[in-house]
């Protein structure tokens, strides 16, 4: 296990979120359930929308490649507007608990989020140590980008409502998977390319070894984020740190 070099000559700070930046038990425990909870509801509402409608299409396609691979789950109404709903919500559900990474119910947990945090029913937990390090960061000149599988908005709707204020003044990139897999080097290459920065000029943190792996395989700058409660490991190969004091 490797620490931390002192003095880093990056640029930029491109950070993931759950296990980074918020707690795992946060996206599980808080905001899962919350999109599973108000999805059949968010979607009577806003029916007529047409991105909702779009996502919804999205969803549907999603669905017919997963039953074509096995027909035990079922065909998607598309009777009435009533049961299209009922397809997508029992959908979206199923996606959630297999923690899918698909794009289309990104998208949709990050609308049906963003009414929870406007309403202030949700808040973006944040560990402590982000506030003062992002604002560190901001008075040393280094520039923050966020990498997660929850679209821009989501990343978007919890620094800006989280338990330490609205932290979006020291965010100047969002990245989620329409960039592509969080463990595919052509994805870091992508934003390496969008940050109009060299790949070595920049940090990534994340605290899965698989996406450190492919973000270095970019030619980035990796550190393993090791959050009090993770499961150790003595096969890592990336500098690691506890906490982004000092960093």
């Amino acid at each position: 296990m490797q620490s931390f070099p002192k003095n880093p000559s990056f640029k930029w700070l491109l950070l993931d979120i759950e296990g980074t930046t918020t707690s795992v038990d946060f996206v599980y425990k808080t905001l899962f359930p919350f999109a599973t909870a108000h999805v059949e509801t968010y979607l009577r509402r806003h029916s007529a929308i047409p991105e909702v409608q779009r996502l919804v299409t999205e969803l549907r396609a999603e669905q017919a490649h997963d039953a074509a691979k096995d027909p035990q789950i079922g065909v998607w109404m598309q009777g009435t507007v009533s049961e299209e709903i009922v397809s997508a919500a029992n959908y979206v559900r199923q996606l959630i608990s297999e923690d899918r990474k698909v794009t289309a119910l990104k998208a949709l947990q990050g609308m049906i989020w963003e009414e929870g945090f406007r309403s202030g029913e949700l808040k973006g937990h944040i560990y402590e140590d982000v506030p003062k390090a992002f604002a560190r960061w901001s008075d040393e000149g280094k520039k923050i980008a966020i990498f997660s599988s929850g679209s821009v908005q989501a990343q978007k709707l919890l620094f800006g409502h989280s338990v330490a204020g609205d932290l979006t003044k020291y965010i100047d990139a969002y990245f989620d998977t329409t960039t592509g897999p969080k463990r595919e080097a052509t994805s870091f290459a992508k934003i390496g390319e969008a940050l109009g920065m060299a790949p070595g000029w920049v940090l990534f943190v994340s605290d899965v070894a698989a996406e450190l792996d492919a973000a270095r395989r970019a030619g980035m700058e990796t550190t393993l984020m090791i959050r009090p409660g993770a499961a150790a490991s003595n096969d890592i190969n990336h500098a690691t740190i506890e906490s982004f004091e000092g960093l």
